[in-house]
């Protein structure tokens, strides 16, 4: 299973480093190619965007979430730290388990 990232130029850049392919995206109609191509390449098994991404493609990153199975759609934050709004991974564990860590 390959990972496939969408994101800001650093994001892809630090994914790229390990060996994680990738599409650095600047605006809406960019960050829809990168997500239908990644979406058609063949094995891959986990999407990573970033939220700021992910916001401006929400509509298609939503009824995508909502209609398949593969691949994994993980949002995580960028450079510039989380969205308002959004929990933190710290809560979003805790709240799996039910033990705060």
């Amino acid at each position: 299973m390959n990972y496939f990232v969408i994101g800001d130029e650093d994001t892809v850049l630090g994914f790229g480093l390990v060996g994680v392919a990738g599409a650095a995206v600047s605006g809406a109609e960019e960050a829809q190619r990168a997500f239908d191509e990644a979406l058609k390449r063949e094995g891959v098994g986990i999407i990573i965007m970033t939220e700021r991404v992910a916001e401006t493609i929400r509509a298609a990153v939503d009824r995508y979430v909502f209609t398949e199975e593969f691949p994994l759609i993980v949002e995580i934050a960028d450079r510039q730290g989380k969205l308002p709004g959004r929990p933190s991974l710290r809560e979003l564990v805790n709240d799996a388990i039910g033990v705060s860590i």
